[in-house]
């Protein structure tokens, strides 16, 4: 029954299935319906990615002490996910799928079902004595909703929590304001000085969440027929993940029907393609940086919490964590109309409450747009349907072969009241503050065959193409506006060109700060070195390495020693993905004349000061420091080298504002990466899409399909697939 080098074949629900693989190792899938291809797709999934489905499940449900290691840090982690409830009700959110989507979750669950059926689990998990559950379709919809969260909503949460931290540290209200524009409400110092902040959970247990696929910061593009040398449209999508992890986290896929033929990059544990084509549409994804997240304080004691003169209890959900070889652990988690506690009631205080708008009555929107992206046949069809998407917040790109091409926002936004951003935790007392729903779907940014025949999002502020405000912390425009810079070039753009683009390494951001920068260099090696760097981040370019010194020197005296101090900034750059998400507001303060922020010295003998400092390091090429190891999903470090289970070290390329960004940084004592996981490139001329992949089909160390394709991806080489 395993498919290795030769055809397989199943009795699929609605017909046969016929499963080969190509010259790439990826399968090949044939089907009469769409319920033929789900099930053909469950059942690779479940043969190349079993490791990573299962695992992903035990972690959102909260098993790991009860599946894996009954260790104090998997209760940690399992407590995390318990509190956070990923799909706290199931029932009625399968009830809102479509009858055909439904029918498509079954055959897909049936054809993950079908393989663990008839062979034993993977070595792991016998290892550890685990036998798997059968696959259920709320394990799918978990899956798609928890990418909308992880690394995304979570992310503007930990920002909107550092925000407070800097208000209790007594950073003024006009500082906060420039460095936040979207902050429109008065600060309340004195209540939030008083908030209690729920510290982290422990670094090992953290470890694991980077086993849960985590959308970061991504480029997608789209140009138009009077654009293309083909005169068709051109799609391109290069979503940013943390790649130096094994597998990857995308499984490439060819699926054909009699009269469609499906290409690109589906999420294992969920059918259908979130990037890629059909015969007659394409489609990409970014993540759109919407604030979903709402924090509320209130004031408790003896486990109740204020309103008005009265105390009223909190809502208690009793979670039991099932802990391996010892007794169960139960967790307490206190609720109301606000969402969660992050603190004990029971302990007098002030305390945050978490809301995030999708959490409840979400999940089945998202999958229902997925699952009906193959039979749409025109770009409108694919932006109505992705829409509709509520728990996963993304900047969509699309295209079909009659030439329109597209822009979509999806996710579910609260409709805050006027004056309200949604930036810093306000009274849970205070009615007024409350959202009224949510913002209506079609207030969010769109666009249609623009005049200028592309579209291009790279996180960056796209409030202006929608009546809603959804983003309140965008990410740096540097990266869209140089794929504009790039499409700009060329009358009459083809697939070498969008090539070329994926693998640009030249930075707006170090070009704009060089101006002033520039002038306050010594004439000295170093000093010329820097001066003379043509602001690319090549390999051999030693004169980045000393800009990256001197940039994180500008940020330690600015916002460092007139601000929160200079550890908190090391933290930030070095320790956190909160600056590589949200490095765009220092530099808007470093790259003005005049700033609060500067404390009434002149930004001139700022930088001069940033220089000495950061001038004096030892140079070295760009890409000696830019070393990574690719790890194994659950032996990442902990087996010989030898064995294989680990890849590298190799360089990464880019940095935060180059097309590619290949950021480095740890969380929690542990490096991880933003960068291109799959590179995806289709020309609606012809039935084809030009592909590589950080990784391979699958997670069996092994199997020669294991890393098979990371030489392309280090080398910007695409296969062609169709």
């Amino acid at each position: 029954m395993k498919l290795n080098g030769d055809t397989l074949s199943l009795a699929g629900p609605d017909g046969g299935i016929r499963i080969q693989r190509n010259a790439h190792g990826i399968p090949d899938i044939s089907g009469t319906t769409l319920n033929d291809l789900a099930y053909g797709l469950g059942f690779m999934h479940a043969q190349d990615r079993q490791l990573q489905i299962l695992l992903t499940r035990i972690l959102i449900q909260g098993r790991a002490a009860e599946c894996l290691l009954g260790s104090s840090d998997m209760v940690e982690l399992d407590t995390f996910m318990r509190r956070l409830n990923i799909l706290p009700d199931p029932e009625s959110v399968v009830k809102k799928l479509k009858p055909p989507v439904r029918r498509q979750l079954q055959s897909y669950a049936d054809g993950i079902n079908y393989y663990l059926e008839n062979e034993k689990p993977v070595f792991e998990f016998r290892m550890l004595g685990y036998t798997p559950e059968p696959w259920q379709l709320a394990d799918t919809i978990m899956i798609g909703k928890v990418m909308g969260y992880l690394g995304l909503a979570d992310g503007q949460g930990s920002m909107e929590k550092f925000l407070v931290e800097m208000i209790q540290q007594g950073v003024s209200e006009k500082k906060l304001k420039e460095l936040f524009p979207y902050l429109k409400e008065k600060i309340d110092y004195k209540l939030l000085g008083k908030v209690t902040l729920d510290p982290p959970m422990v670094p090992e247990a953290i470890r694991w969440l980077s086993t849960l696929p985590r959308m970061m910061a991504s480029n997608n593009w789209v140009v138009g027929p009077g654009k293309s040398l083909s005169d068709a449209p051109i799609l391109c999508n290069d979503p940013h993940l943390e790649v130096n992890r094994i597998p990857a986290i995308w499984y490439e896929v060819v699926m054909r029907m009699p009269e469609n033929k499906l290409m690109g990059a589906s999420l294992p544990g969920v059918p259908g393609l979130p990037i890629g084509r059909s015969s007659s549409c394409s489609w990409g994804a970014t993540y759109s940086f919407m604030d979903m997240i709402d924090y509320r304080i209130e004031e408790c004691r003896d486990g109740k919490y204020r309103r008005g003169q009265q105390w009223k209890k909190f809502k208690v959900r009793e979670e039991e964590i099932k802990v391996k070889k010892k007794g169960p652990v139960t967790v307490r988690v206190f609720e109301n109309e606000h969402g969660i506690l992050e603190g004990d009631p029971y302990t007098e205080g002030y305390y945050l409450v978490m809301n995030w708008s999708a959490q409840k009555g979400c999940g089945a929107g998202d999958i229902n747009a997925i699952c009906s992206l193959p039979a749409a046949g025109t770009a409108r069809e694919v932006m109505n349907h992705l829409k509709k998407m509520e728990a996963g917040s993304w900047n969509w790109v699309v295209a079909d072969v009659k030439g329109n091409i597209g822009y979509q926002m999806s996710g579910r936004m609260f409709k805050r009241p006027r004056n309200v951003s949604g930036l810093v935790p306000l009274p849970g007392w205070e009615k007024k503050y409350n959202p009224a729903g949510f913002v209506s779907r079609e207030d969010l940014p769109s666009l249609y065959n623009p005049k200028e025949g592309v579209i291009v999002t790279a996180n960056q502020d796209l409030n202006s193409w929608g009546k809603a405000n959804p983003i309140n912390l965008p990410m740096a425009g540097y990266r869209a506006e140089r794929i504009e810079q790039l499409l700009k070039r060329r009358r009459k753009l083809g697939v070498d060109d969008m090539k070329y683009i994926h693998s640009d390494l030249h930075s707006l951001q170090a070009m704009r700060l060089m101006k002033i920068i520039a002038p306050m260099l010594p004439d000295t090696e170093k000093g010329r070195i820097l001066k003379n760097w043509d602001c690319t981040y090549r390999h051999d370019a030693t004169g980045a390495m000393l800009f990256e010194s001197v940039y994180h020197s500008l940020l330690r005296v600015v916002f460092g020693d007139y601000g929160v101090g200079r550890e908190v900034i090391d933290y930030l750059m070095k320790e956190s993905p909160l600056f590589n998400d949200y490095y765009g507001n220092f530099d808007d303060i470093l790259l003005k004349k005049r700033s609060a922020w500067y404390d009434g010295r002149s930004r001139d003998d700022l930088v001069r000061r940033a220089v000495e400092e950061g001038l004096n390091v030892k140079p070295q090429p760009y890409g000696k420091t830019r070393k990574i190891t690719f790890s194994h999903l659950m032996f990442g470090g902990k087996l010989p080298r030898f064995l294989g289970f680990d890849f590298g070290p190799v360089e990464l390329p880019g940095n935060r504002a180059t097309i590619p960004q290949g950021q480095i940084f740890k969380s929690a004592g542990r490096t991880t990466t933003f960068s291109p996981s799959y590179r995806f490139i289709t020309d609606m001329a012809a039935e084809k899409v030009y592909t590589n992949i950080a990784g391979g089909p699958s997670d069996r160390r092994f199997s020669k399909l294991y890393m098979n394709d990371m030489e392309n991806w280090l080398a910007y080489r695409y296969k062609e697939l169709g």
